[in-house]
């Protein structure tokens, strides 16, 4: 409650000195030949949308693809992805391009009303405008799909407009993004794909009270969800400044790599989007996350777990786990490729927040499949077959062995995620 008053009270402020509505950058309409559907403008805008996983979020299970339905749970309620295919009546069949282009830019929908940054806008509005009208180009290609969209079911106050509009002028200010001379072409594309279409902060970057995303890329947890998108900038996590970048590569675009593997939320984004990035726009994210300044906060010291979890930890490893991630931890390949990934230096494990882990253990899981990585080797689910201090004794095992450290875990932290569900 003091949280919502003290919002109100900051909006009230700013709309006494802010007499406009929330700000937005005035771009020129562009030719139709800008936007037009040929093969080129739309060959490019299909790459875009594969390239920024639109259809992840625009699409319902089981749905038509950009029909949208899709509801996407937040702290403050479910915002319902609206349909994007060029349906006059229920899409954007209606939208002209520059009304594509306020949105993605400005995050304000046809007719003026304020967009939810669900929408990860405050991303997109790096994107430039060519990019944008070849994206719009590309989905007025699409079939039409009369569907209409669903309201969305957020609480009281954050249903209304105004308050959206005082936590635009805290936290959003539009603006393509603008290269840096210092740096090369590679790194440039490649700060462009991450920072904006990827979106990759709206998940790799912590939240504060309000839901508004930090600059950095140094972690954090993926609301309602139950995943910790792990930091970007700390090799002791999801750093990669270590990495070889061919590794980089072919983490982004298969999914599994020497060092490690992805799961959860990270396997549906590499397979439905970062699988079709072309080598070079591969090999630019790589360059780009590779350079990241490592984050500076020290690591706080850990204690050693207590002799009789790791005991009872190696136990059910050696039964259990050994014969796919080796009893060195080192993790087997198949005919040369990754197959099940190394546990020993895996900052997927060490991290202070062991939800990741846990999960994985309770649920098991597969990488997603790619091209590069077509059968993938999955790992069963051990809820069935172990109870919470089983879990949390081979969790901490795993956490502290062949070199890793980490804080041991807790069954009650096993039992916080037994039941949550995977989507």
């Amino acid at each position: 409650m003091k949280r919502v008053v003290i919002l109100v009270l900051v909006v009230a402020a700013l709309a006494a000195v802010f007499v406009a509505w929330p700000r937005a950058e005035f771009i020129p309409s562009r030719a139709q030949a800008a936007w037009a559907a040929t093969p080129a403008n739309i060959a490019r805008g299909a790459y875009l949308a594969r390239a920024g996983d639109c259809m992840a979020c625009h699409t319902a299970r089981g749905g038509t693809p950009y029909a949208g339905g899709r509801g996407l749970a937040t702290p403050f309620g479910t915002v319902y992805a609206p349909n994007i295919t060029p349906d006059a009546q229920t899409g954007i069949g209606a939208w002209t391009a520059d009304d594509f282009w306020n949105a993605l830019h400005n995050g304000i929908g046809k007719g003026g009303r304020l967009l939810y940054p669900a929408f990860p806008y405050t991303n997109t509005t790096k994107v430039t405008r060519d990019d944008a009208d070849a994206l719009y180009a590309w989905l007025r290609s699409l079939a039409p799909v009369n569907q209409q969209n669903r309201a969305h079911a957020l609480r009281f106050p954050y249903d209304r407009q105004i308050v959206l509009a005082g936590w635009r002028l805290l936290y959003f200010k539009p603006g393509v993004y603008a290269p840096q001379p210092s740096k090369g072409a590679e790194w440039n594309r490649g700060a462009y794909l991450v920072e904006g279409l990827g979106h990759c902060g709206a998940c790799h970057s912590p939240r504060n009270g309000l839901g508004a995303t930090g600059s950095r890329l140094s972690g954090g947890h993926i609301p309602i969800v139950g995943w910790y998108a792990p930091a970007l900038d700390a090799d002791n996590e999801a750093g990669l400044g270590n990495w070889d970048q061919a590794h980089i590569v072919q983490l982004l675009r298969t999914g599994v790599a020497p060092r490690g593997a992805v799961f959860g939320p990270m396997a549906e984004v590499v397979g439905q989007s970062l699988q079709y990035l072309t080598d070079a726009d591969a090999g630019a994210m790589a360059t780009y996350l590779k350079s990241l300044p490592a984050d500076p906060s020290p690591r706080r010291p850990i204690t050693p777990p207590p002799e009789e979890i790791m005991k009872a930890g190696r136990k059910l490893y050696e039964h259990h786990c050994a014969d796919c991630h080796g009893s060195d931890g080192r993790g087997t390949s198949v005919a040369g490729h990754p197959a099940y990934p190394p546990l020993a230096g895996n900052g997927a494990l060490t991290m202070i927040d062991p939800v990741n882990a846990i999960r994985i253990v309770l649920n098991g899981g597969f990488p997603p499949t790619t091209v590069g990585n077509p059968r993938p080797f999955g790992m069963p689910p051990y809820s069935p077959l172990l109870d919470d201090a089983e879990v949390a004794a081979v969790v901490t095992y795993v956490r502290n062995s062949w070199g890793n450290a980490a804080p041991d875990v807790t069954p009650p932290e096993v039992n916080r995620w037994r039941a949550v569900p995977l989507d």
